[in-house]
């Protein structure tokens, strides 16, 4: 996608923001112009890292997710304020690339399941048929080893056995494949659940990866201990589907393309960078400063470009793309170490959301509030539908609030909607069983009359 067309789609579900979008848009198709460069310099052009800096709820996290969404790539979004330095109990910065993998080998492993699924079923069919009508085995004993054979081929002794036995498997399989057998029992070995013991180990030098290898020996040491279960061909389809797709795919080369895709498309969002901003007050710092501190220098060598242990391999960090994002209502980004600073070159300023703006988020994204109220609604037979003045209150009461109280953006949307809609939603379908439902101005008005009366009690409700 060129850069329009990466806005265009952003637009679809994102309101505002430009200079982000196209900030971010950049940032994408540079990827593409990196990998389609010369080869003699393309390990040197590195990723134009952004920060985007603005309050809460005017789309910061919205915007780095639809963007890895777009290009397909593997994406993660981690707290800042979650992280430790070295030396004290908490998450290692590494361990943002380590779940970055994760995600992209699951990404990839789905993929090929994909790829392989027609194949899959053929299996999972031919499986359900043994099942259901096991073949016909002959047994000899091999000349030259004396030990016994089982042979499942034509055998002209028994070829009256053979031609029935294969016709009724024919017979099965139609009827397989026309639904008929769903609820027939079969028996099947199931990996039982929840055996696995979760460990995660949190502590300096690399100790979360000393966790992570402790629980796949140990869940390894449990798997093979599956179980006979009775159940429905309908629910064992699904179970013999998953098994027989493990089979078919090549993990080795699932891992190897993951680690490929994280190096060269990852996408790392790094929110609330604020929180670890500061810390350099001389000798008033306190102990939680320098810790933030810490954090920063620990993060340095990830965002510059470094290798990074994994259970699936070596993962270089140099051209995976960094998004930083926070309100620096406290803190600047000027407050961050320089280094690291030098390492986001690309800083956004988002703007803050205006009445205009929620209105727009009301109506005109695909996943916009009222749409996600009206689909909700539809699944109890009732078709509900938003009054253009309505909307145009309900924007207006948010912009009125978050002015007053605090902005905390288009999330202050979604408390005003439910507030409008509560009494409507216990009333479906006890009250209500269907029909056509409009919410107008005044219904708004009457459900926010007391709030909007009490500002004391819209602080606390909203």
């Amino acid at each position: 996608m060129t850069p329009r067309q990466i806005v265009e789609a952003l637009d679809t579900y994102i309101i505002g923001q430009s200079d982000a979008k196209k900030s971010v848009a950049i940032a994408l198709r540079n990827r593409w112009r990196r990998l389609n460069s010369d080869e003699s310099i393309r390990d040197e052009i590195v990723p134009n890292n952004i920060i985007l800096i603005g309050p809460t709820g005017v789309g910061k996290t919205e915007i780095a997710r639809r963007l890895a969404k777009l290009a397909k790539a593997p994406f993660i979004k981690v707290e800042a304020s979650k992280f430790t330095e070295v030396g004290y109990v908490g998450r290692d910065v590494e361990s943002m690339i380590r779940d970055l993998t994760d995600i992209a080998v699951s990404m990839v492993k789905s993929e090929m399941q994909q790829r392989v699924m027609k194949k899959a079923a053929e299996q999972v069919e031919e499986r359900l048929l043994d099942l259901l009508i096991p073949p016909i085995r002959k047994t000899s004993r091999d000349k030259k080893t004396g030990f016994e054979t089982t042979d499942s081929s034509f055998d002209p002794e028994s070829a009256t056995d053979d031609e029935l036995n294969h016709r009724t498997r024919e017979k099965f399989r139609e009827k397989l494949r026309n639904g008929d057998l769903e609820d027939r029992k079969v028996e099947i070995n199931v990996q039982p659940s929840g055996q696995n013991p979760m460990m995660q180990i949190f502590g300096p030098g690399g100790m979360e990866e000393m966790g992570m290898n402790l629980q796949d020996m140990l869940g390894s040491l449990t798997k093979s201990r599956s179980k006979k279960r009775q159940m429905k061909i309908s629910d064992a389809r699904p179970i013999l589907l998953n098994e027989e797709t493990e089979k078919l795919i090549d993990h080795d080369a699932a891992n190897q393309e993951a680690i490929e895709r994280v190096q060269n498309s990852g996408i790392v969002f790094i929110d609330e960078i604020d929180k670890v901003a500061g810390g350099t007050t001389g000798d008033g710092r306190s102990g939680p400063d320098v810790s933030r501190q810490g954090v920063q220098r620990d993060m340095l060598p990830i965002v510059e470009g470094s290798n990074v242990s994994t259970k699936y391999g070596m993962v270089k960090t140099d051209h995976i793309l960094f998004i930083a994002s926070g309100a620096f209502h406290t803190a600047k980004p000027s407050d961050l170490i320089p280094e690291l600073q030098g390492r986001f070159p690309i800083r956004v300023e988002m703007d803050s959301l205006t009445e205009e703006d929620f209105y727009n988020i009301l109506t005109r994204p695909k996943n916009a509030l009222t749409k996600q109220y009206i689909a909700m609604m539809k699944s109890e037979g009732v078709d509900l539908q938003f009054s253009d003045d309505a909307i145009r209150e309900i924007a207006k009461v948010g912009a009125e609030v978050n002015a007053a109280i605090e902005n905390i953006g288009a999330r202050r949307l979604h408390t005003i909607l439910s507030t409008v809609l509560e009494e409507l939603q216990f009333a479906i379908p006890d009250d209500i069983g269907s029909g056509n439902i409009t919410i107008d101005k005044e219904y708004v008005d009457r459900q926010l009359e007391k709030l909007t009366r009490d500002k004391d009690l819209s602080h606390y409700i909203l």
